[in-house]
Parts: C-alpha cells; sequence; structure tokens
C-alpha cells in the first residue's frame, strides 16, 4: 500500500459511523479523500476519468462533492490509485452508497429546489451558522405563521397546500437548533426586516415574541443592525457563511438570490465575507441592546 492510502482515516470513519448533513457533506468527505489519493498517486484528472468511462469534467464535479459517485466507479477509481487493502476499499464503498442515500428533506422534493438542497445539507453539518439578513428574519429563526407570509411572498402562483408544505420544510430545519452538538448560530438582522410588517401586525408580534424567545438559547447570538448606521458594510444583501469542524469541509459562503444560490469556498472569497460579517457585527448593536430593541418593537405592535 502507497503512503497516500488513508489505511486508518478517522474522518471516513466518522462519517461511516455518525453522518451529519446527509448525503450532501457525504459526497463532500467523498470527494476530498478520493482527491488526495489522486494528486498522491500522481495521476491527473483525465486519467482518472478514462478509467471510469468518463471525462475530467466529471472528476471535478465528483471531487468538489457535486455529484453522488457509483461504487463501480470508486472501485476503479480506488484500483488506479493503487489502494488495495480490503478495509480502506470497503470504508470507501460504504461511503460511496451512502452518499446516493436522500436526507430527510427529499420527502420534500416537490417544493424544494435542487440548489437550496445544498444548503440545507451544509447546514446541518456546521459547527458555526453565521447570518446576515436585510429584507426577511433569517429562515432558522422564523415562526410558521412568519415563514407562511414570506412564502406567499415568494411563490404567489403556489396552491395553499404547496405554501404549507414550504412551511413544513422551514419548520423541520429548525429541528437543528435544538438537537445535541447544535451549531451555534449568530445571526445579525437589518432593523428594516423588523419594521416591515409581514403577514399583518399579529404574525409580526408573534415573530417578534419568537426571537426574543430563541435568543435565550446558549447557541444562538442575535444583533440587530439599526437604521442609525447609515451605510452597511454588506452591499445590501444577505450572506451566509457555514464553518465546519471537519477539516474535509472547507468553510463555505451562501448567497441566495431569487431563483438559485452561489457557493462560494475558495479561501479569498471566503475570508472578503468573514472580513464583512465581523464589521457588521462590530457596527451593530451588542446582543444586550438588541433584545431591548426587540422588546421596544414588540411594545409598539401591540
Amino acid at each position: 500500500m502507497t503512503a497516500a492510502q488513508p489505511s486508518s482515516d478517522p474522518s471516513l470513519r466518522r462519517y461511516l459511523d455518525h453522518p451529519r448533513g446527509g448525503p450532501t457533506v457525504l459526497r463532500i468527505v467523498l470527494g476530498t479523500q478520493l482527491r488526495r489519493l489522486r494528486e498522491g498517486a500522481g495521476i491527473t484528472r483525465e486519467a482518472a476519468g478514462d478509467a471510469i468511462r468518463g471525462s475530467h469534467a466529471k472528476i471535478s464535479r465528483l471531487e468538489l462533492g457535486r455529484v453522488s459517485c457509483k461504487e463501480r466507479d470508486v472501485a476503479d477509481l480506488l484500483t488506479l490509485y493503487h489502494v488495495t487493502d480490503d478495509a480502506v476499499r470497503s470504508d470507501f464503498l460504504k461511503l460511496a452508497r451512502k452518499t446516493s442515500s436522500p436526507g430527510w428533506w427529499h420527502q420534500y422534493g416537490d417544493v424544494l429546489p435542487g440548489w437550496f438542497e445544498t444548503h440545507i445539507g451544509l447546514e446541518e453539518a456546521a459547527s458555526v451558522i453565521r447570518t446576515y439578513e436585510v429584507q426577511f428574519v433569517p429562515g432558522l429563526l422564523q415562526t410558521a405563521d412568519y415563514a407562511r407570509a414570506v412564502a406567499q411572498l415568494g411563490h404567489p402562483r403556489s396552491s395553499p397546500e404547496e405554501i404549507e408544505r414550504r412551511v413544513q420544510l422551514r419548520v423541520q430545519r429548525q429541528e437543528l437548533l435544538t438537537v445535541p452538538d447544535a451549531p451555534r448560530v449568530w445571526a445579525v438582522i437589518d432593523e428594516a426586516s423588523l419594521r416591515r410588517p409581514l403577514g399583518g401586525p399579529e404574525v409580526m408580534a408573534g415573530q417578534l415574541r419568537h426571537l426574543l424567545k430563541m435568543a435565550e438559547l446558549p447557541n444562538v447570538t442575535l444583533q440587530i443592525a439599526p437604521f442609525s448606521l447609515g451605510g452597511l458594510a454588506a452591499a445590501g444583501g444577505p450572506i451566509t457563511i457555514l464553518r465546519f469542524l471537519e477539516p474535509d469541509l472547507p468553510d463555505i459562503v451562501y448567497l441566495e438570490q431569487l431563483t438559485s444560490a452561489l457557493y462560494l469556498d475558495k479561501r479569498d472569497d471566503v475570508d472578503h465575507y468573514l472580513a464583512v460579517m465581523d464589521r457588521l457585527s462590530a457596527q451593530s448593536e451588542s446582543p444586550r441592546e438588541s433584545l431591548e430593541i426587540l422588546e421596544r418593537l414588540l411594545k409598539q405592535e401591540s
């Protein structure tokens, strides 16, 4: 066996025994491990693509975790990379099988766009989720009534049944806030989103009460960016940064658009958005002052 082989790699075993994030994360872990093996063996993407009857572009997508991988393809790549240890090969093939298993969100495939499915998987595996929202309360912190109003606004042609499915999906996503080893959520919310009476005064009052309750969780930090700040450092758009404990998972910046999203993982891009988020947090009200603002807004809604 060559030195490049992960004969006892703990990352594979951890994800086989305690998977987090579903197939999305497992594809990234598998792809990262296969890339390391290929580079360690000094084999080009073109040669690897030929070995699985594909192209170098297919290998690139596989190594980035963008697609699932057939067990036969993984077996052929392991042979090409001189991985002969039966236990190691078995771990890789088990991981390949798991990348094709649907996540819990698969049941919402009728209302869940593919570009957002990736985000849910990453969200479940993250150790820290930092987010800045301009127009709405962050999805992880929305009440069902508020989420319904958001869904109706964004999908005016959807049926009532489809709207309810979107609300159910959002509510189920929020369960990760209270599970063991829940991620730390650090949200900066623009004051404009809190003053916009989405869904009406009662819905907004319920949402403000919910934010106050969520802020009591030890893993949730809320800050409000007030009008008095004037211009902010974020150039007007929502930002989410997902950070992970696993070395196989790079920090990822998620930028949601109307009908698509961008996922940035290059170090320079991530560092730029981390700097933006740090400035936003420094400019915004402290968590204690933010709670006082929420309480004042709630009195105005009541």
